[in-house]
Parts: structure tokens; sequence; C-alpha cells
């Protein structure tokens, strides 16, 4: 099977248009800086590995046209929604419901299991449908129907908004590890932090339940 990527021209706007919208903070990445404030750099980077595994998916299912049965379809639509809510306002109720600890001055960061935190991150971006309908939106755009193969130009595509993704999530990683050093030495950050932590992921959840009721 011939592999077919898109123009020059196509492939630069939408490495233009990845990065623009990439540098906006949506969920993912305020997952991602959550999990760095609270245990470090590597717990960033492997929910960020987890979230872009699951953006894996998205582009497969976009390429194999499954994103467009999800758009189309109610009740696949609502049970990705909803599911993908419930854990969201799960992760939400056990993050205020656990107490946090005050590090020590030169205490590392509580290690978590890494493979608790790649699934984590895997199932947020797998169960958001924003995420099937984003892709079933964008990619299209910058293929060139000329050159054919459209599924392998949407593949690539998604590859490279992939690897953007990666590196982009990366720099948040970083950047909120490195506050994170001093933030989880102060007992009232930790406070403020678990409820509103808490309640921003709840939040979040709820806005995906209720996001998209009117659509037909």
């Amino acid at each position: 099977m011939e592999f077919v990527i898109p123009s020059t021209a196509n492939l630069a706007l939408f490495v233009s248009a990845a990065l623009i919208l990439l540098v906006i903070p949506g969920p993912a990445v305020l997952y991602i800086i959550t999990q760095s404030v609270e245990q470090g750099r590597k717990a960033g980077l492997v929910s960020d590995l987890g979230i872009h595994t699951a953006t894996l998916v998205h582009v497969v299912a976009a390429a194999l046209g499954l994103s467009a049965l999800l758009a189309s379809s109610a009740l696949a639509f609502s049970i990705v929604k909803y599911a993908g809510a419930a854990y969201l306002i799960w992760l939400g109720v056990k993050k205020i419901c656990t107490r946090p600890v005050v590090a020590a001055i030169d205490a590392p960061p509580k290690a978590r299991r890494y493979g608790r935190l790649f699934r984590d991150g895997f199932i947020v971006n797998l169960l958001n449908p924003k995420t099937a309908l984003f892709f079933l939106a964008f990619l299209p755009q910058f293929v060139d129907v000329h050159r054919g193969h459209v599924a392998s130009q949407v593949v690539f595509l998604g590859l490279v908004f992939t690897l953007l993704g990666l590196a982009s999530d990366a720099c948040y990683a970083f950047a909120a590890s490195a506050a994170g050093r001093w933030l989880r030495r102060s007992r009232s950050y930790l406070h403020f932090e678990r409820y509103v932590g808490g309640t921003m992921l709840i939040g979040l959840g709820v806005m995906a339940a209720f996001a998209g009721n009117n659509k037909k």
C-alpha cells in the first residue's frame, strides 16, 4: 500500500495551526501541570506520554473513519462522553478526599506508580469525544485530495500533531515541576491546590457531560 503525505504547503500550514492550538492550555495540559507540581517532572512526562498514546488511538480511528461514526451516532457519542466525564469527576473527588502531606525541605516529591499515571493520562484523553471530533474536523482541512490515499495523509498529519503535542506538553511538565519544588512545601498551597485542583477536575467532567447536548 502506497503511503502518501500532504503537500509541503499544506504541511507548513498544518504545523503552524497545530502549534497555535497546542500552546493554548486545555484539559490535558492542566492534567499534566497538576501531576508535575504534585509529583515532579518524571510524573508529568509519564502523564504526557499516556495522553498522547491515546492521541494515536484517535488518529487511527480518524483514519479508519471511526470518528465519523462517533460524530454521527448519538448513542456512541453519549457513551464515550459520559464515560469520560465520570472518570474526570472520579479523579476530582479522589483528589479532594486525599489529604496532602507537606514535603520536607529536601524531600523529593512523593513517588507514584508510573503505570497508574500513564493509565490515567491515557484514559482521560481516550474518553474525550472532543479529541475524536477535533481530529475529524481539523485533520481533513490539510489533506490534499488530489494526491489520493486520504487515510495515509490523515495518519501522517496525526503523527506530526502527536509529536508536536508531546514536545509542547513536556515543556509544561518541566516548568510546572520546577515551580512545584517550593509549592509542595507550602501547607496553604497544598490545601488550596487540593480543593481547587479537585474542583477543576470535577468541573471538567461536568462540562464534558453537558458539552454537545445540542448535537443533532
